[in-house]
């Protein structure tokens, strides 16, 4: 029981850091931006780097998983993050965007190979451990946006050492992690369903490439609001620390459903009713950035946002488990997902930076955010239909519960 307990609580910190060192650069890019003298587009590459390290490493990290096993493999990656974040705060712009770009590959392994850990270690309960999580993730993400302006202006640190205080909480959770190092040789087994005899690669698989698209287009749509909602309401007049605290609200807002829903998932025969609600929510988020200055209708804006985020990203990652039928295959369709989806989620930030250079104000980038989440949203009903990668129709369970996931 202990070492069970002790597993969980390496997961939910191994959670804590894989979001919030992105998350804490979107309220400081202004500070950031005046202090190296760089354009709005290169600013906003400080959130597009780390989700192109995503998707270049993440191809390789189930790889790894196997090899070495995942737990050394995250342990690994934890400790390319905290080079990362300690490389970052060390000096100028040089230093700033390699540190960026190690923080990414880090936050890569960490990514892909915890659906993968999940599946292999809690295959009857992958709902409520992905809540768990995700969660957590979100937690922190949502606690880094908002405590960014007051380490980085009400303490006096600057954006900095602001950004370097979250190299704590990535040595803690390799502490938390050592004793797991132990199963180190427990690689991922190989079956009947996994193999490579049995499975065509799952670039063949529909269902893999609208879990790939859904993954790609809500990590878009997260990474550009985390980067600009920021300036976006700056821009509404309103200063710069109650525009980073709205950015946390936001996700703060998000985490009742970023729990729900994996949970929620379990109980239907397939998720794309869950989707559709979720899409139309997230819509009338988003649409909320046209009102300008009235703080009552962007507050509930950044509510009904904070849910639709949420809601997403635990799904996305849900479907990683839902959709496979063992942990290697997890892997590989995680592998899949987030290294092709995040190169296509990296363009949002820069893209919106451009068009606000471009055309001086919000508009398009917030017409371009609509016309992304409907995408979204038809892959993600694709994708909430009941079926397994590659598995023929007349072999698929008759409910889309997360308990007949369960041959790891």
């Amino acid at each position: 029981m202990f070492r069970r307990g002790l597993l969980m609580l390496g997961i939910i910190f191994i959670a804590f850091n894989m979001r919030s060192a992105i998350t804490a650069v979107g309220p400081l890019i202004g500070e950031i931006r005046e202090d190296l003298l760089i354009s709005n587009g290169v600013a906003g590459s400080l959130t597009t780097l780390p989700l192109i390290s995503f998707g270049l490493f993440s191809i390789l990290a189930p790889k790894f998983g196997v090899r070495f096993g995942n737990e050394r493999t995250l342990f690994a990656g934890l400790l390319i993050l905290l080079i990362g974040l300690l490389v970052r705060s060390a000096g100028g712009t040089v230093l700033l965007f390699t540190g960026t770009v190690l923080i990414g590959i880090g936050i890569a392994i960490l990514n892909v190979l915890l659906p993968s850990l999940v599946k292999q270690k809690y295959p009857t309960k992958i709902g409520i451990t992905t809540s768990m999580y995700t969660t957590a993730m979100n937690v922190f993400a949502a606690l880094a946006s908002g405590i960014s302006i007051p380490l980085a202006v009400g303490l006096g640190l600057g954006w900095k050492l602001s950004l370097s205080t979250w190299s704590v909480l990535a040595i803690t959770a390799m502490l938390i992690w050592i004793p797991q190092l132990g199963n180190a040789g427990r690689k991922i087994e190989h079956n009947k369903h996994s193999s490579a005899e049995a499975t065509p690669p799952l670039w063949k698989s529909a269902i893999a490439w609208q879990v790939t698209v859904f993954m790609g287009l809500q990590s878009f749509l997260f990474y550009s609001v985390i980067a600009w909602m920021p300036e976006i309401l700056r821009s509404y007049g309103m200063s710069v620390a109650t525009a980073g605290w709205m950015l946390s609200i936001t996700q703060f807002c998000g985490l009742p459903a970023t729990f729900l829903a994996p949970v929620l998932a379990e109980r239907f025969r397939d998720q794309k009713g869950l989707v559709a609600v979720v899409g139309v929510l997230y819509g009338m988020g988003i649409a909320g950035l046209f009102v300008g200055g009235n703080m009552i209708a962007l507050s509930i804006s950044v509510i009904l946002i904070g849910i639709g985020q949420g809601a997403c990203i635990s799904l996305a990652l849900a479907f990683m488990g839902l959709r496979s039928v063992n942990a290697e295959q997890a892997a590989v369709l995680s592998g899949m997902s987030q290294s092709i989806g995040y190169l296509l989620a990296a363009t949002g930030p820069i893209l919106m930076g451009w068009l606000f250079d471009y055309t001086g104000t919000w508009t398009l980038s917030i017409v371009l955010l609509l016309v992304v989440l409907v995408i979204t949203v038809a892959a993600g009903v694709g994708a909430g239909r009941n079926r397994y990668v590659f598995e023929p129709i007349h072999e698929q369970p008759e409910a889309g519960n997360y308990s007949h996931h369960t041959n790891a």
